[in-house]
Parts: structure tokens; sequence; C-alpha cells
């Protein structure tokens, strides 16, 4: 069996966790004539939870194809998602500054659900499993939201916000799993990894 991964994400901050866990990996990045942000497009009515495991489902499909294109060596494939929720409502990654701060002031004083999801495919087997967490804010004023969007970290980010970036000044209360509000829930990675009998 393999002793790596390949991470078809190009979030950093997934990498930093599969590093914490000592999990080896090699980037399997969107082709330049792939268009990722597409497989992450909302379908009317659909659930947040059902959302985030259908891009996460999509984006491994799309990685699958990569590799048995590429000529590289087989080895188990990672994939992630992860979403906002507000009730039923998706707040994807905001369009602009506009966009970021209307975002933050839905989520300023309230409790919103992250879903992350993760899947794993080892040849013909596809694994995934589904993480969801609370984060309660704090009421934020409009000149601390201001200041969040201007310094540029709500951007390419669910929910227009990092929780290990500033923002945890104004975070009440987390309920779940914090490697997942991050973007790659750490147990539920290792749990999948280890039943496909991946060494870390």
């Amino acid at each position: 069996m393999s002793d790596f991964v390949y991470l078809a994400s190009q979030s950093p901050r997934r990498r930093q966790l599969l590093e914490q866990i000592g999990v080896r990996y090699e980037l399997l990045l969107p082709r330049p004539d792939e268009d990722a942000e597409a497989l992450e497009a909302e379908r009317a009515g659909e659930l947040p939870a059902d959302y985030v495991r259908r891009v996460t489902l999509a984006k491994l499909r799309a990685a699958r194809a990569r590799l048995a294109a590429s000529g590289l060596p087989a080895a188990p494939i990672l994939c992630a998602d992860t979403t906002v929720a507000l009730g039923r409502r998706i707040l994807g990654k905001p369009r602009d500054a506009h966009d970021a701060a209307a975002t933050l002031a839905a989520l300023s004083g309230r409790t919103h659900r992250v879903i992350s999801a993760v899947a794993v495919a080892a040849g013909k087997r596809t694994r995934v499993a589904v993480n969801t967490s609370r984060v309660t804010f704090a009421a934020m004023p409009q000149e601390a939201i201001a200041a969040y969007v201007a310094s540029g970290e709500p951007f390419g980010k669910a929910g227009a916000y990092a929780i290990q970036s500033g923002i945890a000044a104004w975070v009440e209360r987390i309920e779940g799993s914090y490697s997942g509000i991050m973007g790659l829930p750490l147990h539920e990675t290792a749990q999948l990894l280890k039943r496909l009998g991946l060494r870390f």
C-alpha cells in the first residue's frame, strides 16, 4: 500500500493539517484547462450538507481523471470541501469586499454551522465523511468587519473568514472540530486513511 496520498486541493491550510498528523502528500492540482471553480456552483434548493458532499465527490472524480491522464504512480487521492451555513443558506466564498462585509454582518452575534466533507479514493474504493461544527460569533461592530475585510483575509474562504486569523477575537464558542472549521476534519481524515491501509 502507498505511504503517501495525492492531495487535490489548492488550500495551504489543508497541506498544513495533513503535515500536522504526519501524512505525506503530493499535490494533484487542477490543470489550467480545468474549471475547478465550476464544481462549486450551488444548485437551487440544495441543503448545505448535501452541497458540500456533492462538491467533494465532484472534485474527487475530476482528480481521478487527472491522475489517470498524468502517468503518475497510483496512490490514494484525497479531496475536501468546506462550506458555512446559516440555517439552509450556504455562505460561499465572497465575490467582493461588499459581499464579504455582508456575509460577516449576517454571522455577527449568531451561531452558524461549518460543514466539511473529506473523500478518499483508492483504486475502485471511495470513502467519504462529513463533519459539522458550530461557531458562535460575538456581535461585531461595523468598523471591526470593515478592518477584517480590508485585511484581505475573507477572500477565497467560505463564510468570508478563516478561524485561525484575527477573526478569532470575535469567536465566542466552538462546538466540534477545529481542524474541520479550518477545512479538513483530521479525526475523520485519519480514520478514512487508516481504513484504506495508508501508513502515517
